[in-house]
Protein backbone atom coordinates (compact mmCIF):
# COMPACT_ATOMS: atom_id res chain seq x y z
CA UNK A 1 0.00 0.00 0.00
CA UNK A 2 1.32 3.43 -1.00
CA UNK A 3 1.00 6.19 1.60
CA UNK A 4 1.89 9.87 1.46
CA UNK A 5 3.00 12.33 4.12
CA UNK A 6 5.33 15.21 4.88
CA UNK A 7 8.54 14.73 6.81
CA UNK A 8 11.80 16.12 8.13
CA UNK A 9 14.90 14.04 7.55
CA UNK A 10 16.49 13.16 10.89
CA UNK A 11 19.25 10.88 9.71
CA UNK A 12 20.59 9.12 6.61
CA UNK A 13 22.97 6.21 6.19
CA UNK A 14 24.16 4.01 3.32
CA UNK A 15 22.45 0.65 2.87
CA UNK A 16 24.32 -0.51 -0.21
CA UNK A 17 26.65 1.10 -2.73
CA UNK A 18 23.64 2.66 -4.42
CA UNK A 19 20.90 2.91 -1.79
CA UNK A 20 20.24 4.93 1.37
CA UNK A 21 18.19 4.49 4.51
CA UNK A 22 16.33 7.69 5.38
CA UNK A 23 14.94 8.30 8.86
CA UNK A 24 12.00 10.74 8.88
CA UNK A 25 9.90 12.55 11.43
CA UNK A 26 6.34 12.90 10.14
CA UNK A 27 3.22 14.34 11.77
CA UNK A 28 0.85 11.46 11.08
CA UNK A 29 3.16 8.42 11.14
CA UNK A 30 5.74 9.62 13.65
CA UNK A 31 9.28 8.41 13.08
CA UNK A 32 9.62 6.06 10.13
CA UNK A 33 12.49 4.69 8.08
CA UNK A 34 12.51 4.27 4.31
CA UNK A 35 14.87 2.76 1.76
CA UNK A 36 15.73 5.03 -1.16
CA UNK A 37 16.82 2.52 -3.79
CA UNK A 38 19.40 3.87 -6.20
CA UNK A 39 19.59 7.22 -4.36
CA UNK A 40 23.39 7.26 -4.57
CA UNK A 41 23.42 6.94 -8.35
CA UNK A 42 24.18 10.06 -10.41
CA UNK A 43 20.92 9.83 -12.38
CA UNK A 44 18.68 8.99 -9.42
CA UNK A 45 15.34 10.87 -9.20
CA UNK A 46 16.20 11.30 -5.50
CA UNK A 47 19.42 13.17 -6.27
CA UNK A 48 19.64 16.43 -4.28
CA UNK A 49 16.43 15.71 -2.36
CA UNK A 50 17.65 13.66 0.59
CA UNK A 51 19.85 15.28 3.20
CA UNK A 52 19.75 16.13 6.90
CA UNK A 53 17.03 18.55 8.02
CA UNK A 54 15.34 18.66 4.60
CA UNK A 55 11.55 19.08 4.69
CA UNK A 56 9.73 17.21 1.94
CA UNK A 57 6.48 15.65 0.84
CA UNK A 58 7.04 11.98 0.06
CA UNK A 59 5.29 8.71 -0.65
CA UNK A 60 6.31 5.23 0.37
CA UNK A 61 5.21 1.62 0.04
CA UNK A 62 4.67 0.10 3.46
CA UNK A 63 6.54 -3.12 4.12
CA UNK A 64 4.54 -6.06 5.41
CA UNK A 65 7.52 -7.74 7.06
CA UNK A 66 9.66 -4.98 8.59
CA UNK A 67 9.72 -1.36 9.71
CA UNK A 68 11.85 -0.39 6.69
CA UNK A 69 9.59 0.89 3.93
CA UNK A 70 10.27 1.63 0.26
CA UNK A 71 10.57 5.30 -0.66
CA UNK A 72 8.68 6.09 -3.87
CA UNK A 73 8.66 9.81 -4.61
CA UNK A 74 10.02 12.94 -2.93
CA UNK A 75 9.02 16.57 -3.46
CA UNK A 76 11.43 18.87 -1.67
CA UNK A 77 9.88 21.83 0.18
CA UNK A 78 12.66 23.31 2.34
CA UNK A 79 16.39 22.60 2.56
CA UNK A 80 17.17 24.74 5.63
CA UNK A 81 20.38 25.63 3.83
CA UNK A 82 21.28 28.39 6.29
CA UNK A 83 22.12 25.73 8.86
CA UNK A 84 25.12 24.69 6.78
CA UNK A 85 26.55 28.19 6.96
CA UNK A 86 26.95 28.23 10.75
CA UNK A 87 28.59 25.36 12.62
CA UNK A 88 26.82 26.15 15.89
CA UNK A 89 23.40 26.23 14.20
CA UNK A 90 24.25 22.88 12.61
CA UNK A 91 25.23 21.44 15.99
CA UNK A 92 22.02 22.70 17.58
CA UNK A 93 19.93 21.18 14.79
CA UNK A 94 21.76 17.87 15.19
CA UNK A 95 21.13 17.95 18.93
CA UNK A 96 17.41 18.58 18.45
CA UNK A 97 16.99 15.71 16.01
CA UNK A 98 18.96 13.36 18.27
CA UNK A 99 16.77 14.38 21.22
CA UNK A 100 13.61 13.64 19.23
CA UNK A 101 14.96 10.24 18.17
CA UNK A 102 15.91 9.30 21.72
CA UNK A 103 12.69 10.51 23.32
CA UNK A 104 10.05 9.14 20.94
CA UNK A 105 8.89 5.75 19.70
CA UNK A 106 8.78 4.72 16.06
CA UNK A 107 5.56 4.79 14.04
CA UNK A 108 3.62 6.76 16.66
CA UNK A 109 1.81 9.89 15.39
CA UNK A 110 3.63 12.99 16.62
CA UNK A 111 2.02 16.06 15.02
CA UNK A 112 2.97 18.46 17.82
CA UNK A 113 6.57 17.21 17.97
CA UNK A 114 6.82 17.50 14.18
CA UNK A 115 5.66 21.13 14.31
CA UNK A 116 8.00 21.82 17.21
CA UNK A 117 11.04 20.56 15.33
CA UNK A 118 9.98 22.35 12.18
CA UNK A 119 9.62 25.63 14.08
CA UNK A 120 12.99 25.14 15.74
CA UNK A 121 14.79 24.56 12.42
CA UNK A 122 13.07 27.57 10.84
CA UNK A 123 14.13 29.68 13.82
CA UNK A 124 17.75 28.57 13.53
CA UNK A 125 17.73 29.56 9.86
CA UNK A 126 16.54 33.09 10.63
CA UNK A 127 18.31 33.94 13.89
CA UNK A 128 21.77 33.84 15.36
CA UNK A 129 22.07 30.60 17.34
CA UNK A 130 21.79 31.30 21.06
CA UNK A 131 21.69 29.15 24.17
CA UNK A 132 18.09 30.10 24.88
CA UNK A 133 16.98 28.60 21.53
CA UNK A 134 18.22 25.23 22.79
CA UNK A 135 16.65 25.78 26.22
CA UNK A 136 13.34 26.70 24.56
CA UNK A 137 13.40 23.54 22.44
CA UNK A 138 14.15 21.38 25.48
CA UNK A 139 11.38 22.94 27.55
CA UNK A 140 8.80 22.77 24.77
CA UNK A 141 9.65 19.14 24.01
CA UNK A 142 9.57 18.19 27.69
CA UNK A 143 6.09 19.70 27.84
CA UNK A 144 4.99 17.57 24.88
CA UNK A 145 6.39 14.50 26.65
CA UNK A 146 4.45 15.35 29.82
CA UNK A 147 7.64 16.15 31.73
CA UNK A 148 7.39 19.90 32.18
CA UNK A 149 9.47 21.05 35.19
CA UNK A 150 7.59 21.96 38.37
CA UNK A 151 9.14 25.36 38.93
CA UNK A 152 7.65 25.77 42.40
CA UNK A 153 9.68 22.81 43.60
CA UNK A 154 12.85 23.84 41.81
CA UNK A 155 15.75 25.78 43.27
CA UNK A 156 15.93 28.20 40.38
CA UNK A 157 16.14 31.89 41.15
CA UNK A 158 13.02 33.99 40.60
CA UNK A 159 14.45 35.49 37.43
CA UNK A 160 15.36 32.10 35.99
CA UNK A 161 11.84 30.80 36.69
CA UNK A 162 10.35 33.67 34.71
CA UNK A 163 12.69 32.90 31.81
CA UNK A 164 11.78 29.21 31.87
CA UNK A 165 8.06 30.03 31.72
CA UNK A 166 8.58 32.43 28.85
CA UNK A 167 10.73 30.00 26.84
CA UNK A 168 8.27 27.15 27.36
CA UNK A 169 5.13 29.13 26.56
CA UNK A 170 6.01 31.91 24.13
CA UNK A 171 6.87 31.80 20.44
CA UNK A 172 10.42 31.26 19.20
CA UNK A 173 10.70 34.94 18.30
CA UNK A 174 9.53 36.10 21.72
CA UNK A 175 11.96 33.75 23.44
CA UNK A 176 14.86 35.16 21.49
CA UNK A 177 14.02 38.67 22.62
CA UNK A 178 14.88 37.70 26.18
CA UNK A 179 18.26 38.92 27.33
CA UNK A 180 19.87 36.35 29.60
CA UNK A 181 22.85 37.22 31.74
CA UNK A 182 25.82 34.88 31.79
CA UNK A 183 24.79 33.69 35.25
CA UNK A 184 21.22 32.97 34.12
CA UNK A 185 22.43 31.08 31.06
CA UNK A 186 24.69 28.92 33.21
CA UNK A 187 21.92 28.39 35.76
CA UNK A 188 19.48 27.14 33.11
CA UNK A 189 22.12 25.00 31.43
CA UNK A 190 22.92 23.19 34.67
CA UNK A 191 19.27 22.92 35.75
CA UNK A 192 18.15 21.35 32.47
CA UNK A 193 21.21 19.11 32.36
CA UNK A 194 20.27 17.59 35.71
CA UNK A 195 16.54 17.55 34.92
CA UNK A 196 17.04 15.64 31.67
CA UNK A 197 19.23 13.02 33.29
CA UNK A 198 16.93 12.56 36.29
CA UNK A 199 13.65 12.32 34.37
CA UNK A 200 14.82 10.62 31.17
CA UNK A 201 17.63 8.53 32.58
CA UNK A 202 20.02 9.85 29.93
CA UNK A 203 21.30 13.07 28.43
CA UNK A 204 20.43 13.63 24.77
CA UNK A 205 23.40 13.27 22.43
CA UNK A 206 25.44 16.30 21.41
CA UNK A 207 24.08 18.67 24.06
CA UNK A 208 27.55 19.87 25.04
CA UNK A 209 28.38 20.67 21.41
CA UNK A 210 25.06 22.48 20.91
CA UNK A 211 25.84 24.76 23.84
CA UNK A 212 29.63 24.89 23.54
CA UNK A 213 29.85 28.33 21.93
CA UNK A 214 26.50 29.61 23.19
CA UNK A 215 27.11 29.74 26.94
Amino acid sequence: MIESTRGIILRTRPLTETSLIIHWLTPNFGRIATVAKGARRHKSPFLGKLDLFYLADFSFSRSRSSDLHALREVSLREMHGELRENILALQQAAYATAFVEQATETETPLPSVFELLRGFLDCLCKQKPEAQIVFAFELKLLRELGLEPDLEKSRLTAGAKQIVRALAEKSWTSGLRLKLTGAQTDELRQFLHGFLIFHLGWLPKNRAAALSDAV
